[in-house]
């Protein structure tokens, strides 16, 4: 029986990377012409593969409008295999919610036109999820390609030792739930079949190699090559160039193919002893140099602000949208084109940060349309929402606020609300006029108290008052500029129920009634001693680290929250340190110490340290990165020239909350170095913990055996964890998304910065901009844990609404069908095990409520809302499951209420 050669005709299609999207989308414009006019002219051409992405037909036809129905046909013709995906995202650095909507903006593009590609497709990622066999599976798929992550060992070698090696590039890759997809590795990478020759000379030595190759690593007779590379031209002359080798090489059958026919075929002949790989593929088993987890931490601003983005898109906009307004008004058009347009700064080469700085200025651009859409979609859902909260319990002449927790979890903590005490209409006076008129209001020694639905005053206050321009722009008519005055306020809230929201108001003092002052009482001892029932944090007036006691375990950290500088002679890839090892610390002298607030609800102490750190690299970099020295073999060193490294660390703690909370900012000035905050926890374990996509996934603190990185960086979306048998530390982060388990003393080591100046890979394109020179800042926060698993997963949750902020927003005095406290949405959840990751409205206007298992055992949960609930896919398409109540082992779950 002869052995089948499926050729696919692909482009591996980088939007953008070394040259900006518009120079990339010139050439794919030509790409997709030529490949077009090949589907007319040359009917032995089976089809192009769109490299797993559907937007690349957005990008074409935004060009091409006029050849709309040629493109139409040839998808609805199989002509064109498009998705499963709208961009190759990056595994790693973008939210759960982000997957879903690849996914499902992929597929409705594809199965508008004609059928979406039956494989999901990770060609170039760096790195896959642990997840993406369940999340496949919900997809409606089962088998996947992709380029990294497993070591092929080939049928020379079939005898192995590690858990990411396979001697096959077909293997099963089972997920953290017991998922199981067909894994098909590019193991001579996705141009295995590139520019295949039609000169019978060339061709026979070009097959007699390239055959060789994939028969060393094929576990069946059918043989995948792969007709393409990066931004590569159609083979115009493919079917002559296969008529060749057909001649040439009469035992194998060369059939011009796609990966639904390859994959069919794969299925039919598997043998039975694949190996078998689980989780996340990350090249753990390699030298450990070209992981490129550094991605995480290259252009670190584009992640902050990714991640903020994201928060106002998913815990704001689309979830307060689907349980505030009507369906008829949920804007489903408006959330799908922010997420298209969020999505493309998602591919693997733009939110890694590893392309020109032309690519990372559009992408900030992209970044503010899609907080402006967000911002205007949360809040007019928060008006809909409050304005169906009953208010008037409040007595006349006072002011309501309602405070709102879009998290998944319980909130205690201080909130700050702005109320607009009085407002002077244009249409009334000149401008200046009723500036003057509100600016007397702003001046005046008022005092307020706050008081809750039940008219109770509680902890809170005004802070200050701002005077300034506003204007209503009414659905029916003109706009109403005027000047307002605001309160700005603070409150605090005790146990503010998840999806929850309450009420209060201000109320302004009688002037015959003596204002009651606030209590006294401070959470500030000594100037840089911070306590409250759970912590007591010292701060060191000699060097800046901190002294905690976690009050429930009675176990004391000490020399937390240590700032490091280091050289890197890397590139937006690859961290290297510089040859010299010049490290700097922020313990290296005495902080000085400034206390910011000193409430007894509040407190934040300020250290202000300045470090003297070197001014960039020595010119030996430069010549290095001239010559493309490969990172492993350069020498550089930092330059002796010093600069001064201004640092601000707000620490902040609250009463009655856990968290301890820090805000760094600092003006960087200096090029070619990393900064890291460090919390040596001197916990003696062998693993971490951190949250991934959909999973918290447990992975080594030290490296396997092959590794010969100095360092060994890993990603986390929200936090990462260190614990024994009597507690541990959860460092919550926002937007910095690189750490480094130092397992000498239990050191978890987050990523702040990275500085360099060239992109790297295959050549040498100089970015001065990802030296990140100006105002930078760093959101992150320490959580204590006891040892039940309860307790861990608590901390996990706290840890994931950490940089959710509590919403507050003024209202009436009215009635409403909504109590002044209450949940839109339930959970029954007494293992802190489920994490809600997103909540919508499907195609048919029905309630999506999904989220996923944070522990790798079972739990019971109930969640509940209106109407039936049943558990469905990415799709909304009904499944089964053993109990609807028990929630799996890292189970993925989408609850539907049908209403």
């Amino acid at each position: 029986m002869k052995k089948k050669v499926f050729v696919i005709s692909h482009s591996h299609w980088d939007r953008e990377w070394y040259m900006s999207f518009e120079k990339h989308r010139l050439r794919l414009v030509k790409l997709v012409d030529e490949v077009l006019d090949l589907i007319d002219n040359d009917p032995e051409f089976n089809s192009f593969q769109l490299d797993g992405q559907a937007i690349i037909i957005d990008d074409y036809l935004a060009i091409r409008p006029e050849n709309k129905e040629r493109v139409d046909r040839a998808i609805a013709n199989g002509k064109l295999r498009v998705g499963p995906f709208y961009v190759l995202q990056d595994d790693f650095l973008i939210s759960p919610e982000a997957h879903v909507k690849d996914f499902q903006i992929g597929r409705q593009m594809s199965e508008t036109a004609g059928k979406m590609m039956g494989i999901g497709y990770f060609p170039d990622t760096f790195g896959n999820m642990g997840q993406t066999p369940q999340m496949l599976k919900l997809a409606g798929l089962d088998a996947v390609a992709f380029g990294r992550g497993v070591k092929p060992t080939g049928l020379n070698n079939q005898v192995t030792d590690g858990n990411f090696e396979s001697p096959f590039s077909e293997m099963k890759w089972i997920g953290p739930d017991k998922s199981e997809v067909l894994g098909i590795l590019f193991a001579n990478w996705y141009s295995n079949g590139n520019e295949i020759p039609v000169d019978p000379t060339e061709a026979k030595a070009y097959w007699q190699q390239k055959l060789a190759d994939v028969e060393k690593y094929a576990s069946t007779d059918n043989l995948l090559l792969m007709n393409g590379v990066d931004h590569q031209p159609v083979q115009k002359d493919i079917s002559q160039a296969l008529a060749v080798a057909r001649e040439l090489f009469p035992d194998y059958e060369f059939i011009h193919s796609n990966f639904d026919e390859y994959l069919a075929a794969v299925k039919a002949d598997l043998p039975e002893n694949l190996s078998t790989i689980e989780g996340e593929l990350t090249s753990q088993e390699t030298d450990g140099w070209y992981t490129l987890t550094n991605t995480a931490s290259s252009r670190v601003y584009l992640k902050q602000k990714n991640a903020a983005v994201q928060r106002q898109l998913i815990n704001e906009a689309t979830q307060l949208a689907a349980i505030a307004l009507p369906k008829s008004d949920y804007p489903q058009a408006q959330l799908k084109y922010a997420w298209k347009v969020l999505l493309e700064n998602h591919i693997h080469d733009s939110i890694t940060g590893c392309s020109i700085d032309p690519v990372h200025r559009e992408m900030m651009t992209r970044f503010e349309k899609v907080a402006a859409i967000a911002e205007s979609i949360s809040d007019e859902a928060q008006k809909a929402l409050v304005a169906d909260i009953r208010t008037d319990q409040f007595p006349e002449g006072t002011l309501p606020f309602v405070v709102i927790n879009p998290s998944d979890i319980a909130r205690t903590g201080v909130v700050t609300a702005e109320v607009e005490l009085d407002r002077a209409l244009f249409k009334d006076g000149r401008p200046d006029e009723q500036f003057a008129k509100m600016q007397l209001i702003a001046q005046q020694n008022r005092h307020y108290t706050i008081i809750d639905g039940k008219g109770q005053a509680v902890a809170g206050r005004v802070t200050g008052y701002t005077t300034r321009f506003g204007a209503d722009l009414p659905d029916d008519r003109f706009r109403v500029p005027y000047i307002g005055v605001y309160a700005q306020v603070e409150v605090q809230v005790h146990d503010l129920a998840a999806f929850g929201w309450e009420t209060f108001a201000l109320q302004l003092e009688a002037q015959n009634q003596r204002y009651a002052d606030q209590p006294s009482e401070s959470l500030i001892t000594d100037g840089h001693i911070l306590e409250n029932d759970y912590l007591t944090v010292t701060i060191s007036q000699v060097d800046g680290s901190l002294t905690i006691l976690d009050k429930r375990t009675h176990k004391t950290y000490q020399r937390m929250v240590v700032i490091e500088d280091t050289g890197d002679m890397g590139n937006e890839y690859i961290y290297k340190e510089t040859a010299d090892q010049k490290r700097i610390y922020s313990t290296d002298q005495a902080p000085r110490l400034q206390i910011k607030q000193d409430t007894p609800e509040k407190a934040t102490v300020e250290l202000n340290s300045t470090l003297q750190i070197p001014k960039q690299a020595t010119d030996q970099l430069a010549y290095e990165q001239r010559a493309v020295i490969d990172i492993t073999h350069r020498q550089a060193t930092r330059s002796s020239e010093m600069i001064d490294l201004e640092l601000h660390l707000a620490v902040t703690l609250e009463a009655d909350n856990p968290t301890l909370q820090f805000d760094l900012t600092y003006d960087n000035q200096a090029m070619d170095h990393r900064l890291r905050v460090l919390f040596p926890t001197q916990l003696q374990t062998d693993f971490n913990e951190s949250e991934s996509i959909f999973e918290v996934v447990k992975r080594n603190n030290r490296p396997e055996k092959y590794w010969e990185n100095p360092t060994n960086p890993q990603r986390q979306q929200a936090f990462v964890n260190l614990h024994d048998d009597q507690g541990g530390v959860t460092v919550a982060s926002d937007g910095l998304n690189e750490y480094e388990i130092l397992p000498q003393d239990g050191t978890i080591a987050v990523t702040l910065l990275r500085s360099v100046g060239e992109l790297g890979d295959w050549g040498y394109f100089l970015t001065p901009e990802a030296q990140c020179q100006g105002p930078q800042h760093a959101h992150f926060a320490l959580i204590f844990h006891g040892p039940q698993t309860v307790d861990r997963l608590k901390s996990y949750r706290l840890a994931r609404a950490f940089a959710a902020p509590m919403l507050a927003v003024q209202t009436t005095r009215h009635a409403g069908q909504r109590a002044n406290m209450g949940q839109w949405l339930t959970i029954d959840d007494p293992d802190n095990a489920f994490a809600v990751t997103g909540v919508e409205r499907d195609a048919d206007q029905q309630l999506i409520v999904r989220g996923y298992n944070l522990d790798s055992t079972p739990h019971s949960v109930q969640v509940k809302s209106a109407g039936v609930d049943a558990l469905v896919d990415f799709q909304s398409a009904p499944i089964q499951r053993a109990t609807d109540s028990e929630l799996a082992p890292a189970e993925i779950r989408n609850y539907r209420f049908k209403v």
